[in-house]
């Protein structure tokens, strides 16, 4: 079944229902930017969408994507109140994962661009491994044959962008020929703006204790913030970390209750993010993701596990993990 077909089938699926778009708790520009361009795909075809997430906006420019493209997400009463019979379209994200808090609603359809993991059946699905969700919604224009605005576009685009980490990493070429396509109708100057505001202040304190608290071991360069942070931030102190020449691989985790959240970054082609954060955290949390970014929690409840030092037992999973995947490859 091709694209256009799907879509048809989802708007059926819309018929005397509410419809909601919901991405991941902590959204990322490509979840916000593809959850933007599918919201206004569907109003094209007289469906009212409306977009939302658990988490918090903390990222300076993702807060400034909810300004400029006047994204509005329910607030805590309004998801309250959405009912079970309404329309839940995932975006970015499959059900079951830890990032994704369940909303009451039928989670019947799905756009995802990273490793198939759910067992969920969905009615739906648009999946293809590319970098970039919003890849995947550009191809819906085009499979439709509907045009781009400059701000579904500018979405779009820097959802890519900011996904492939400025396309070098996970790029595909449906990636590629989505990015240039976009970039005919793309604002080049709010591109510019958005990405010349992506730190704030507060955040120097994550960079301030990554500094302080590396260590690396072989390929690998770990950090522990010791106090909570944005999911948003704990990613990008990762990217930071992997730019270290003496560093092929990052791990990077913060407190989160009494557990941790991770971020895991590798640049090398026969090492697999998702794959060694799943491994090395299998019987304490989970995780998973691209083959060059991943995410993962460690549950409070299973932090004992890790004792009596957990920042030693942390580097021993990884380090043991990422030895067992060096002799496969």
């Amino acid at each position: 079944m091709n694209m256009k077909e799907k879509f048809e089938q989802l708007l059926e699926l819309t018929k005397g229902r509410k419809v909601y778009i919901q991405t991941h708790d902590y959204p990322d520009p490509d979840a916000l930017g593809s959850a933007y361009g599918l919201q206004q795909l569907l109003l094209r075809y007289g469906v009212d969408a409306k977009i939302c997430y658990f988490g918090t906006i903390e990222k300076v420019n993702i807060r400034m994507m909810m300004d400029v493209f006047e994204l509005e997400s329910l607030n805590e009463l309004e998801i309250q109140r959405v009912g079970m019979d309404s329309l839940v379209i995932n975006v970015d994200v499959q059900k079951n994962n830890s990032n994704l808090t369940d909303l009451n609603g039928d989670e019947m359809v799905c756009f995802d661009h990273h490793p198939w993991v759910t067992d969920v059946k969905y009615n739906i699905v648009f999946h293809k491994i590319v970098g970039a969700c919003a890849t995947i919604i550009a191809q819906l224009y085009m499979e439709l044959g509907q045009s781009f605005t400059s701000k579904i576009a500018t979405a779009l685009l820097y959802g890519i962008k900011m996904d492939t980490r400025n396309m070098c990493a996970g790029v595909t070429d449906d990636d590629l020929e989505m990015f240039s396509l976009l970039h005919k109708y793309a604002d080049a100057d709010l591109i510019m703006r958005l990405d010349n505001n992506t730190l704030q202040l507060s955040d120097l304190r994550a960079y301030g204790a990554a500094i302080q608290n590396i260590a690396v071991f072989g390929r690998i360069g770990y950090v522990h913030i010791p106090f909570d942070c944005p999911d948003g931030l704990i990613a990008s102190v990762s990217n930071f970390i992997l730019s270290l020449d003496a560093v092929e691989i990052a791990v990077v985790y913060a407190d989160r209750g009494k557990g941790f959240k991770f971020s895991v970054r590798s640049e090398l082609s026969h090492i697999n993010a998702g794959q060694l954060i799943n491994l090395a955290l299998r019987d304490v949390g989970n995780g998973g993701g691209h083959s060059t970014m991943a995410g993962g929690l460690v549950y409070g409840e299973r932090r004992h596990l890790l004792e009596p030092d957990p920042d030693t037992a942390i580097r021993k999973r990884f380090t043991d993990t990422l030895a067992k995947l060096m002799r496969r490859a």
